[in-house]
């Protein structure tokens, strides 16, 4: 019996080496396609808690299947038009471009994020991010993708909320995302309700602003509002407005011909650095919404953008005023 004791001794060795081998390797694959699965079983084990941090799943883009991680850590959005969408759903961002940076809303939550562009390769590398998003016509998007997982989306292509939901999907959050569309749908239909109440159901609303020493009013989705004025609330702008803002979403006007594009009430988009003296002239003073004091004043930086946070702010915005 002695002698036998030996072989089996040896036989559980190596199943014993043989388990351990295949834990290791599962561990070394977490960053696999079929990894993604592990994250979802329960376990206490600190190798399985790593593996689930480390998961990858497909993405499916608008340029086809992208290997992304299932829990980012470190994101870079190279484009201010998509920085709220992630940082609504609360994933950590170390890289956004300046305008997000300037942002008032987002300063504190962005305050330890570096600013970059997407020709700012050098910096970001040092960042280390695991991944990129972009709009699809950024710059050296070849070389990003050898950084990192590079995902990028055509602006304008989608709404706002399937946008949001998007980026939910992409970054694994995709309940929230959800969540938020739900609940932002419901609270912006009963604000457009009680402001038409309030206001008139046939009344009237122009977005303006000075951009680069130059006035121009705004039409559907272009920010600044417009999604939940026009979209959300179904208030109605000048027919005007409509007409010349058809092909670009903007039109340039001078302040002599403001008031044919003034509605019964005006959101001006207002950047302090631009030139907004026309305020101070007769045929601006002249306007119907200026005399009965229907201009609402937004700060632009803002006001620019149509992602989930800036317009949390610019719903609030429009509650006090419309109905404050």
């Amino acid at each position: 019996m002695k002698k036998l004791s030996v072989p089996f001794v040896l036989t559980l060795v190596l199943l014993l080496s043989a388990c351990g081998g295949n834990q290791a390797n599962k561990n070394n694959d977490a960053s696999s396609p079929s990894a993604e699965s592990s994250s979802t079983a329960p376990s206490a084990s600190p190798s399985a808690s790593a593996a689930s941090e480390s998961a990858t799943f497909t993405y499916q883009s608008e340029n086809g299947p992208v290997e992304v991680p299932t829990h980012p850590q470190r994101v870079v959005v190279l484009t201010r038009f998509l920085t709220g969408n992630v940082m609504i759903l609360g994933v950590p961002l170390v890289g956004v471009d300046e305008m997000s940076k300037d942002n008032p809303n987002f300063a504190e939550k962005l305050k330890d994020a570096e600013a970059v562009s997407d020709e700012s390769l050098e910096k970001i590398i040092e960042l280390n991010p695991d991944l990129i998003i972009g709009l699809s016509d950024i710059k050296n998007i070849d070389k990003f993708k050898q950084i990192a997982p590079t995902v990028t989306y055509t602006y304008g292509k989608v709404d706002f909320k399937q946008q949001q939901l998007e980026v939910g999907k992409l970054l694994n959050k995709e309940k929230e995302a959800q969540a938020w569309v739900e609940d932002f749908d419901a609270r912006t239909k009963k604000a457009g309700e009680e402001i038409k109440a309030k206001i008139g159901a046939n009344a009237t609303v122009s977005v303006i602003e000075t951009f680069n020493k130059q006035l121009y009013v705004y039409g559907e989705n272009f920010g600044r509002g417009t999604e939940l004025l026009y979209g959300q609330f179904g208030l109605s702008m000048p027919e005007k407005v409509k007409e010349a803002t058809k092909k670009d979403g903007y039109f340039a006007v001078s302040t002599e011909v403001l008031k044919d594009y003034s509605g019964d009430y005006v959101i001006f988009s207002k950047n302090a650095d631009e030139d907004n003296t026309f305020q101070g002239t007769q045929s601006y003073k002249n306007i119907p919404a200026v005399k009965n004091q229907h201009v609402f004043e937004a700060d632009a930086k803002t006001f620019y953008f149509n992602d989930p946070l800036s317009m949390e702010y610019q719903l609030e915005f429009f509650i006090q005023h419309f109905l404050g």
